[in-house]
Parts: structure tokens; C-alpha cells; sequence
């Protein structure tokens, strides 16, 4: 069976939410989705050896936590750009439901 995608997206005030395929609804706070954020960036990266590397620490502020705009990439992710410039994050849909699972 195919994973689940969604069939909709919307930013409604503090939250993404997404209908999905399967009939399920998730309503993500936006700020638990920038806290996450999967990008190399704000969760590093492991070298050969194990050793991880981050960019600098940036602190968050209001304007972290407000979406601006999100695109599907590819059949299995969104990328969100937040009001700060952020927008490196790739949140796949195994992702975003593990955000919707933990926020049920």
C-alpha cells in the first residue's frame, strides 16, 4: 500500500493543516513544524565519521514561526518558507505525519 499524501494544504492562524489521502486531518502547529525543521541547517549533518555539523545558531523570533508560503516537492515533501527567510527545510510526508501523530 502507498503511503499516504495529502490531497490538501492550507495555513489556517497558527497551524498547517492537512486533509490527506486517507481521510485523516493533522492540524500542525507552526511552531512545532519550525522547531523541527529538517534542513541541514537547524539539525546538521554527519561526516563519514559520525561528526555533526550545524550552522550557526539563529535565534528564533516571532517572525520564525510565520508561514509565508509552502510547495510540494516532488510526490513526497513540502517545503515551507517562513517570514524570517528560512526556507530550507524539506518536511517529507513520513515527516509531517509523525508531527501530526505526536500533536493528536
Amino acid at each position: 500500500m502507498a503511503s499516504p499524501v495529502p490531497t490538501n494544504v492550507v495555513d489556517v492562524g497558527k497551524e498547517l493543516v492537512i486533509v490527506w489521502d486517507d481521510g485523516r486531518e493533522d492540524y500542525l502547529p507552526l511552531e512545532k513544524l519550525r522547531r523541527e525543521c529538517p534542513c541541514a541547517m537547524c539539525r546538521g549533518e554527519r561526516d563519514l565519521l559520525g561528526k555533526v555539523y550545524r550552522g550557526p545558531n539563529r535565534p528564533l523570533t516571532e517572525r520564525s514561526f510565520q508561514l509565508v508560503s509552502h510547495r510540494p516537492v516532488g510526490a513526497y515533501a513540502l517545503q515551507i518558507r517562513w517570514a524570517d527567510g528560512h526556507d530550507d527545510g524539506i518536511y517529507s510526508y513520513e515527516t509531517l505525519r509523525r508531527i501530526g501523530d505526536e500533536t493528536r
